[in-house]
């Protein structure tokens, strides 16, 4: 549960730098584009610890069906953003890539350390 507050406040802090040095007329897509990966992330990271904790063998399950929902999540967030709110695209997908890339990447090594995975 601790991962998941540093996660969100560096990714506040660099939504902050970010929109310092882009100017902030992209501040709006920069923060809606860092906002579905962080939740998504949050929400994964926080079920995948505790269902380890409880029952490792229910893991692969929660995984298969968070994946299906987060899929229809990202699609859905990013149709309405896009779409209803009207950000400028090219900002917003900046954005929502470099934040989905690094907070994935994030959660695998989190993950690699929680299921005991031995360092390189």
């Amino acid at each position: 549960m601790k991962a998941a507050g540093w996660i969100a406040a560096a990714s506040v802090v660099s939504v902050a730098v970010a929109t310092a040095i882009a100017g902030w007329r992209h501040g709006a897509e920069i923060l809606l584009g860092m906002l579905a990966p962080l939740v998504a992330v949050g929400v994964s990271w926080v079920l995948t610890e505790r269902t380890w904790k409880q029952d490792p063998q229910r893991l692969t399950g929660l995984m298969m069906s968070a994946f299906v929902a987060k899929m229809v999540f990202f699609g859905a967030y990013v149709a309405v953003m896009l779409k209803v709110v009207g950000l400028r695209p090219v900002p917003f997908v900046a954005s929502f890539t470099s934040y989905f890339i690094g907070l994935y990447v994030t959660e695998a090594l989190l993950m690699r350390r929680l299921f005991g995975a031995p360092e390189r």
